[in-house]
């Protein structure tokens, strides 16, 4: 029942027009069923098509779903806030492991980079026209992903990870389609899947990477495209595994036409081998981003994948911001190219201190994940009331609430400030919140 709202409209955008308003002011809340198409054809005297294509409309636009026999329905809204809204200020005194920000004192100078690049700028100016991707940079770009084993493809620049994850998948995708997320996973993209019109369904993950059986149950229920973070997973630590890696891509070959975009998260900060899935499915995209390695400013993602994709990225980017800032793509060039950063050190350090804070929980026995990256994911009883105690304790941690679907509560924690002499304390401060624990995995 529409209670006092009456939808109106003799044509298909009128009646579109209309649900949009009641959806817009309230009058049709999300979850709210909408009338079968031929009663509500009947009722304004309109031929049951012109109500059909209205429908159409409105769930191309995100407005509605439609779940078979259960019919339309108005959505839910995407999320206003952001998942990471939800995080735990530090007062004075309190030490901040929830920011998920690397070590500063592992990121490289950007002088001598970007000194480089204006010099270059200097004797070829970037002006308007020339080729969105610096020819250097993607060939370096190239080459490095030809090691790791990741399939052929043309190169592609965007604003960082969440910027490459968005514009693949509005360019494969339509509002109501499904997508298959990790959970527990980053929460901007969980929050970026709704925000699209788009529906997300979680599959589980362990140290190894998305849970085969899960991937399976999804792709065959319809979801449209996977998600997959292939090394220091965000919150877990996760990285696929090449016994995970071959088994995922033997699901994804069953179904070819499902779009899979893969996160390397963890380039140049971890020392695990990649084991890329990508060219399994006939659309596939992977993404690289300089930010964990080189600063968080560089707001610079390499993204490659099948040539459809690519191009459908390129040509609405350059109906967009038109290309991603030639300066900025030279710096993290010189970056790459004079070795500014060493990788194996990168890693050595966050390790030594992920592992040290893995093990000391342990050793009081509190279960904590953390194969890799600059995170360690602790599950606990009472999400609100563990945090509470860590903070009246002096450590500010990032509430599980951030990147969980439907996996069991947990507080994150970024080893990036850790120095030795504060494992022991943290650990106990941890061992003492986490309240008794539940033999569960995260996943």
């Amino acid at each position: 029942m529409l209670g006092e709202y009456r939808i109106g409209g003799r044509r298909a955008s009128e009646i579109a027009a209309s649900v949009e308003r009641g959806v817009g002011s309230g009058d049709l809340p999300p979850g709210h069923v909408l009338p079968p198409m031929r009663e509500l054809a009947a009722r304004l005297e309109v031929n049951p098509n012109t109500v059909a294509a209205a429908y159409r409309t409105l769930r191309e636009r995100g407005v509605i779903e439609t779940a078979g026999r259960r019919g339309s329905r108005v959505r839910p809204r995407p999320a206003s806030t952001a998942r990471g809204s939800l995080r735990i200020e530090a007062p004075p005194g309190v030490r901040d492991l929830g920011e998920g920000n690397p070590d500063p004192a592992l990121l490289p100078a950007l002088g001598p980079a970007l000194a480089v690049a204006a010099a270059v700028d200097a004797q070829h100016p970037g002006l308007y026209g020339e080729a969105p991707v610096v020819p250097e940079f993607a060939a370096y770009a190239r080459t490095a992903m030809d090691a790791d084993g990741v399939p052929g493809g043309p190169i592609a620049v965007a604003s960082g990870s969440l910027d490459a994850i968005e514009r693949v998948l509005a360019a494969h995708l339509r509002p109501g389609d499904t997508v298959a997320v990790e959970d527990p996973g980053w929460g901007s993209v969980l929050d970026l899947v709704p925000a699209l019109g788009l529906h997300a369904v979680p599959v589980g993950v362990d140290d190894d990477g998305p849970l085969v059986a899960d991937v399976e149950r999804v792709l065959r229920a319809g979801a449209r495209a996977l998600v997959v973070t292939d090394r220091a997973q965000n919150p877990t630590g996760a990285s696929v595994s090449a016994d995970r890696a071959r088994e995922l891509k033997a699901v994804l070959a069953r179904h070819p036409d499902v779009l899979l975009i893969e996160d390397d998260h963890g380039h140049a900060i971890v020392d695990l081998p990649l084991h890329p899935l990508a060219g399994t499915t006939d659309h596939w995209a992977f993404v690289r981003s300089a930010a964990k390695a080189y600063g968080p400013d560089l707001r610079v993602a390499v993204l490659t994948g099948d040539a459809v994709t690519v191009d459908r990225v390129a040509g609405r980017q350059r109906l967009g911001p038109g290309w991603v800032s030639r300066l900025l793509q030279r710096a993290v060039l010189h970056l790459w190219t004079s070795d500014a950063v060493d990788t194996a050190a990168v890693a050595r350090s966050y390790g030594e201190r992920r592992d040290a804070l893995v093990h000391a929980l342990a050793e009081r026995g509190v279960t904590a994940y953390g194969r890799s990256g600059m995170n360690v994911w602790v599950p606990v009883s009472d999400e609100t009331g563990a945090i509470a105690r860590l903070l009246h304790a002096g450590w500010a941690v990032a509430p599980g609430a951030r990147f969980r679907v439907r996996t069991p509560q947990a507080v994150r924690l970024t080893v990036s400030r850790l120095a030795a002499a504060d494992i022991g304390p943290l650990a106990d401060a941890v061992a003492a919140a986490a309240g008794p624990a539940r033999p569960v995995t995260y996943g």
